[in-house]
């Protein structure tokens, strides 16, 4: 079996807040493995412990208890990052260096020869739609360019894992499409991609494996299969012939009632399908449609943060 790319054993982070040195979890007993070779979605909402996670491992901060592994390699190691390429949630660059002077600044910082430091800083501005801007300084960037740069600065030293926190932030529908097929190339060539992100859906469409985490704590681990299962979220009905309700009647199935040219659409639980359909077919009504909708990422995470709300009224503070 080869050595996972990342691994974290009872990974802890607590900061001291305020005058008082209140302690705050930011992550508790994070248990973590992320394989070489995949593409690895870190998933949570805002104040979850993704970062905290990242810049642990990062060596930004030191962990307060348990370990990590880059390769194999102990976290506070320098070594265990030599082959990482990383992008930060919130980069700052020299703004009055231009894109080509950017590159070439990180290139030497990794120590790629001269002559290939060129044909990279080429390959990859073109690679993140930014050639024709590589004299411009990045002074005069959009967000959105920021972002593309900052993704060729983690790849220019053509890293065996790449780590990016919130790669998409700030990114146009191109962009993001950019982005995606980018992580995709990189898990093509063998490397390794562990990102967090907020955009759920390109989670799903990109990952091999996914990880879930709420208030500082893991909740969920595996492959996207895996973490939606086969269930079905939510069913998206259509009926004709009919209303729901009326003065004086309790809405619901139980108030179904015919009504030439009437229609009524509901999102109902897969529960209640079916006497939706007995009481539209007794008042005389037709069924248009039943869509079934497949759980997705969403769900699960929304149904992840509604189980962990009793412990995260307990945590103090907001941490991302």
């Amino acid at each position: 079996m080869s050595t996972p790319a990342i691994r974290t054993e009872k990974l802890s982070k607590v900061y001291l807040s305020g005058f008082w040195r209140i302690p705050y979890t930011g992550v508790e007993d994070l248990d973590l493995e992320v394989p070489e070779g995949t593409s690895f979605g870190f998933i949570g909402p805002n104040g979850a412990g993704k970062t905290t996670t990242i810049k642990t491992l990062m060596s930004l901060q030191k962990a307060t208890g348990g370990r990590a592994w880059i390769h194999g390699i102990p976290v506070p190691d320098p070594e265990s990052r030599r082959r990482v390429g990383f992008l930060p949630e919130r980069p700052y660059f020299y703004e009055h260096l231009t894109a080509g002077e950017f590159l070439d600044f990180y290139g030497r910082l990794v120590e790629v020869p001269g002559a290939e430091r060129k044909r990279r800083i080429t390959r990859l501005l073109d690679r993140v739609d930014l050639a024709r801007f590589r004299d411009v300084p990045l002074g005069k960037f959009s967000k959105g360019m920021l972002q593309r740069a900052g993704l060729a600065q983690a790849l220019i030293g053509e890293p065996d894992l790449l780590v990016l926190d919130e790669p998409m932030s700030g990114l146009d529908p191109l962009g993001r499409v950019l982005v995606r097929d980018l992580i995709l190339e990189e898990r093509r060539a063998g490397r390794t991609v562990f990102f967090s992100s907020h955009v759920l859906a390109d989670v799903e469409a990109i990952c091999d494996r996914v990880a879930i985490v709420v208030g500082g704590k893991l909740r969920g681990q595996g492959t996207v299969p895996e973490l939606l299962g086969h269930t079905v979220a939510h069913v998206d009905c259509v009926f004709d012939g009919v209303e729901e309700g009326g003065e004086g009647v309790e809405a619901g199935a139980e108030g179904v009632r015919a009504a030439p040219g009437g229609s009524v659409h509901k999102r109902l639980p897969p529960e209640d399908v079916d006497r939706w359909l007995d009481a539209v077919r007794k008042a005389g009504g037709s069924v248009q449609s039943v869509v079934p909708a497949q759980r997705t990422l969403e769900h699960v995470l929304l149904d992840e943060v509604e189980r962990a709300r009793p412990v995260n009224a307990k945590r103090l503070g907001v941490l991302a």
